[in-house]
């Protein structure tokens, strides 16, 4: 992609809340947060607006784009989650770079490490990623340190990009006779001294040794599911493929986030699948969906995500509200964590 520079979006109003106001479909009540105690009469929130559709969308932009500049507790050691499913175009991807972009917002320093040889989070995030960028590939082929490939996200502070660039297409052979071919992404990960909070890995739409090595190097897996027909098609061999690392690998490996995606609440069918999901899963599954949003389809041709692309849209509302749930849960377990080591002692 020699260059390649992402064009600049129309200048044109921002997405009407009417087209999507009623395709994210209710949460099951507000996610509950810190508040700041100070009075700021330029933050407050507005009186309600008009009980309309249209109405109540501005109310809950409003209500977001607040809490968003408020800030989220942050943990107290870097999270490192890995976005996977092996089922392509569920939104794996696009959920990567703007739940990133929204924990930046949030005031969180963020990592994106893109291991699909695509390269579709790096285009999203307006990262150079030509055949002679320093990449990803480097790192688990070549051992570089990955301080040397990391770059900064244009627009968006505290959120940066070790990019993948076409070398990593061969990778999958060239690990096979590496040594620690496994865990080569975790050392690496380990051995990075800019202090982060989260790590997000985009993995490719398979299991080979790029999704092994980010799933020995995280914690934590995110599960984007679309809200479509065939939607839970090869869930299951990815949880029995979690179940084999975390047994043989990475014992601290767990799935701790489902995020339904493609959500479009006009349709009987999207709130099946999230009744059939949140049955299944339970706790994990957020309360936040993501809907189906030209905007978010949009964003990364511009090379942008739809946060800086649309803020005001409901898609960027929306992936606000979920890092701010993925934030607020991280607490709350590190608080529980506590609780149980102080009664042990």
């Amino acid at each position: 992609m020699a260059g390649f520079e992402p064009a600049k979006p129309p200048c044109e109003e921002s997405e009407p809340l009417r087209s999507d106001a009623n395709l994210a479909g209710p949460m099951a009540e507000p996610v509950p947060g810190p508040r700041s105690e100070v009075a700021d009469v330029s933050r407050e929130t507005p009186p309600p607006m008009d009980d309309t559709p249209i109405g109540r969308a501005a109310q809950q932009a409003v209500e977001a784009i607040h809490r968003a500049g408020e800030g989220l507790p942050r943990p107290e050691q870097t999270r490192v989650m890995v976005v996977a499913n092996q089922k392509g175009g569920v939104g794996k991807t696009t959920t990567t770079v703007n739940l990133a972009a929204s924990l930046a917002l949030h005031g969180a320093r963020v990592l994106v490490i893109d291991l699909d040889p695509q390269g579709n989070a790096s285009t999203a995030l307006g990262i150079d990623h030509h055949a002679d960028v320093p990449s990803i590939y480097d790192v688990l082929v070549e051992s570089k340190p990955l301080a040397d490939v990391v770059q900064p996200v244009p627009d968006v502070e505290g959120l940066f990009c070790a990019p993948a660039t076409i070398d990593l297409a061969g990778a999958e052979i060239e690990l096979v006779s590496l040594v620690a071919r496994e865990s080569r992404l975790q050392r690496a990960i380990s051995s990075y001294e800019q202090p982060l909070d989260y790590v997000l890995i985009d993995c490719p739409p398979s299991l080979g040794l790029l999704t092994v090595n980010a799933l020995v190097a995280s914690a934590e897996v995110l599960i984007p599911i679309q809200c479509e027909y065939y939607a839970l098609e090869g869930l299951g061999q990815l949880l029995r493929n979690v179940d084999l690392v975390k047994g043989h690998l990475n014992p601290e490996l767990h799935v701790s986030t489902i995020l339904l995606t493609m959500y479009d609440g006009r349709t009987r069918l999207a709130s099946q699948v999230a009744e059939e999901v949140r049955s299944h899963f339970g706790k994990e599954v957020l309360r936040t969906n993501i809907p189906r949003s030209v905007r978010i389809s949009e964003a990364p041709s511009y090379g942008q995500t739809v946060l800086t692309y649309d803020p005001g849209s409901s898609g960027a509302l929306s992936y606000l509200e979920a890092a701010r749930e993925i934030a607020l849960r991280g607490a709350e377990k590190e608080r529980e964590q506590h609780s149980m080591a102080e009664g042990t002692q």
